[in-house]
């Protein structure tokens, strides 16, 4: 077959890009990533080989082999593992052949540390290898397939494909180092890489013998880590595993490593990641851990591993006690496995608290990474919402920081009989709302949600500690039943001003089938007006987010309430023109509209009718200045 060249994928050009500014702090980095690549090949060939009768002469005893060639200038990786179709060639070494593409482009945006790390999270670290050679190449051989492919490139826009041979399944790596990379035909340099960040592959990593005379010599201990004891394993160990599985290039926030034995016998190696990564959010919301039964790899796609609220783990789970020989649908259906999740997810909770407990500014860097995925659970999982209720945390607008639920509750000041929120796409914004005013005005604390999750999952679990969740954008919010603490004469009520029936009468007959009714508000201290959710209808910002989404039909918008302000000094003018007026006042229909309008435009929505709000609002101004 004659040799044919592509172009590569637009995100691939410039990642290479960045690869060729010298990306990595640490360039000796690229031999990790191949390593890794050639041992999850190893580890997919081997489950395999229980499964498909067809590849059981494939397998034998797996390795990886590193062999130099120095008057070629060429050192290649080379393992025995499951290879490569041409088609896998083209997509997984030409394109970055995971969803979220466009998005991880984006961010690629020349900062050293940054990228260095987006790129480790995205795991296409095979282009590191760019950064030490002037030309790779890729030869593979598909297990179960009789030809063999090579894939070539400088890594300066363009690659080809064409038939090779090779003998068995598995992937040569062949690097032509250029002058940054010549350290890396010298043995003690490959020694020293491969003790430092790959020891704990399970499996042997061989330096092949420059002479004939030589032997070949292992360089990696060449057993899982996570049979060893804790006490053999070094926090170096622990941190490259991390990045091992993890594909990152951040240090993990928190490890977990334990052995559970009984009736079922497992083992477990946790990570909780020092930063996002890149797919928490992907729709998917897959598990990204591994499992292994008896040391076996079988599978970095098990769905039932842990619940999708803690997708951000990272690390392995390996059982003596699930059965090999069983396709991976039917593994998931393992009721062993629920009995695992079970348990795992125990622990993470009770490491969670423990941090919480004993190091609160830790557990709010871990709250800020994590946080709003971990509150999926709170809505999806009744099982242990006790538990995720304890670990959450909140801003607020009485307290800088993050706050508990039982922080809150403790400072709840004599006759307030519920939590309140408010939820908006934006902190800043949210603090801006008048529907705060009265609150503060009473030093009562406001919980702030602004994650997606907050509107779903506090509608689900309602109450805390006997404490109902309560919005403060319905109109049901009494504060006159708080006390707020003020040396002031309890008797010194606040008279509303003369007319302010007679004005609320005209405003809601002016804006009749537009709002749901019209009424005096307690909770506003500095603007004239706000929109409320009756009692019974759904939350402002919870409609909107609905409606984002196209779930609600056509342009749905529920009618709401509009609360004035009764000591507003605008509002006492308008008073004073409703009750003085003997009939029909255009100044006071106009001003409806206009203070229905401005209550809307708070709320982040348009003017209800834009060019009669324009025309209103130039007709006042217009009388203004000419008074």
């Amino acid at each position: 077959m004659t040799q044919e060249t592509f172009t590569f994928q637009a995100e691939v050009g410039k990642l290479l890009d960045i690869v060729a500014r010298s990306l990595y702090s640490n360039r000796e980095v690229f031999l990790r990533e191949l390593v890794s690549n050639a041992a999850d090949a190893c580890d997919k060939l081997r489950y395999l080989t229980l499964t498909d009768p067809k590849l059981s002469d494939a397998g034998g005893d797996f390795r990886i082999e590193l062999e130099v060639v120095a008057k070629n200038r060429t050192l290649t990786v080379r393992d025995n593992g499951i290879g490569m179709s041409r088609d896998e060639l083209n997509e997984l070494l030409g394109t970055i052949a995971r969803s979220g593409t466009l998005a991880f482009a984006e961010q690629l945006d020349g900062d050293k540390n940054a990228d260095m790390s987006l790129i480790g999270q995205f795991g296409v670290g095979f282009y590191s290898a760019f950064m030490v050679a002037d030309l790779v190449t890729v030869i593979t051989r598909k297990a179960g397939e009789s030809t063999a492919w090579k894939w070539q490139s400088d890594g300066k826009g363009s690659y080809t494909i064409e038939e090779a041979g090779r003998d068995g399944p598995g992937t040569d790596v062949i690097l032509t180092l250029g002058k940054d990379g010549k350290d890396y035909l010298e043995a003690s340099t490959l020694k020293n890489v491969i003790r430092t960040y790959s020891d704990h592959i399970g499996i042997p990593i061989v330096l092949k013998a420059v002479k004939a005379r030589d032997e070949d010599e292992t360089l990696n201990t060449a057993s899982a880590l996570w049979t060893r004891e804790k006490r053999d394993i070094s926090k170096d160990q622990y941190k490259e595993f991390y990045h091992h599985v993890a594909r990152g290039f951040d240090d993990p926030w928190h490890i977990m490593h334990n052995k559970v034995e009984g009736v079922l016998s497992y083992t477990t190696l946790l990570f909780i990641p020092g930063a996002p990564p890149w797919d928490l959010f992907h729709p998917d919301r897959k598990s990204q851990l591994k499992l292994y039964v008896n040391r076996v790899f079988i599978t970095d796609d098990c769905e039932d591993l842990v619940p999708s609220y803690l997708r951000f783990l990272r690390g392995i789970v390996d059982s003596e006690d699930l059965n090999l020989n069983v396709s991976r649908e039917m593994m998931q259906r393992d009721p062993k496995l629920a009995k695992i999740r079970k348990g795992l997810v125990r622990r993470v909770l009770g490491e969670l608290r423990k941090k919480a407990e004993k190091a609160p500014e830790s557990y709010a860097a871990f709250w800020d990474n994590f946080g709003p995925v971990l509150k999926e659970g709170l809505y999806e999982d009744s099982e242990n919402r006790d538990a995720l209720l304890a670990l959450s945390r909140f801003r607020s607008t009485g307290k800088e920081g993050l706050m508990s639920l039982d922080d809150y509750v403790g400072a709840m000041p004599e006759g307030q009989d519920a939590i309140y929120y408010i939820t908006g796409e934006d902190a800043d914004k949210a603090l801006a709302s008048p529907h705060l005013e009265g609150f503060r005005a009473k030093d009562i604390n406001v919980l702030v949600l602004t994650d997606p999750v907050d509107d779903f999952w506090i509608s689900s679990v309602g109450t805390y500690n006997e404490k109902p969740f309560k919005s403060v954008t319905r109109a049901g919010a009494d504060l006159d039943a708080v006390k707020d603490g003020a040396d002031t004469d309890e008797t010194d009520e606040v008279k509303s001003p003369e007319g302010i029936e007679a004005l609320v009468g005209r405003v809601k007959a002016a804006l009749e089938g537009t709002v749901k009714d019209v009424r005096t508000s307690s909770r506003l201290t500095d603007s004239a007006v706000c929109l409320v959710a009756d009692d019974n209808d759904m939350d402002i910002h919870m409609e909107k987010l609905l409606r984002q989404h196209n779930r609600l039909g056509g342009d749905h918008v529920s009618r709401r309430i509009l609360e004035i302000n009764p000591s507003h000094p605008l509002v006492k003018s308008l008073a004073g023109l409703a009750r003085d007026a003997d009939g029909p006042d255009a100044r006071i229909e106009d001003a409806a509209h206009l203070l229905f309008d401005q209550a809307r435009i708070v709320e982040g929505e348009a003017p209800a009718d834009p060019q009669a709000f324009v025309r209103r609002f130039s007709q006042m101004l217009e009388k203004s200045l000419v008074a």
